[in-house]
């Protein structure tokens, strides 16, 4: 069993930044795929980045450039540093684990929410 715990959502102005955190307990937290999923009213959840074990990364085409995957084995946390936010990147997000390329795990949501 996998916990995920997510922090890090709010309210930011335009243009400005967040970052979230995720830490992991439960598995063998390196060998893990970590992903960022954001869901936006009336929208299907998308995929926005995405990092292996390796650290080989991707991300959603609108967000490329502008959001920055990572992970802290050590800590066993995944971060998603979000800057130049805009109005169309408000959404839940969520925290995702795929662990041996099976099991998939959801951490709870946290809002983020982009506005003047």
């Amino acid at each position: 069993q996998v916990q995920l715990v997510e922090s890090g959502g709010g309210l930011v102005q335009p243009g400005g930044s967040l970052r979230l955190s995720c830490a992991a307990s439960g598995s063998i937290f390196s060998d893990n795929v970590m992903g960022w999923y954001r869901q936006a009213p009336g929208k299907q959840r998308e995929l926005v980045a995405q990092i292996t074990s390796g650290g080989n990364t991707n991300y959603l085409s609108s967000v490329k450039g502008r959001f920055t995957i990572s992970r802290d084995n050590a800590k066993t946390t995944v971060y998603l540093q979000m800057n130049s936010l805009k109005p169309e990147d408000t959404a839940v997000s969520y925290c995702n684990a795929v662990v041996s390329g099976i099991w998939s795990y959801w951490a709870q949501g946290t809002q983020v929410t982009v506005s003047s």
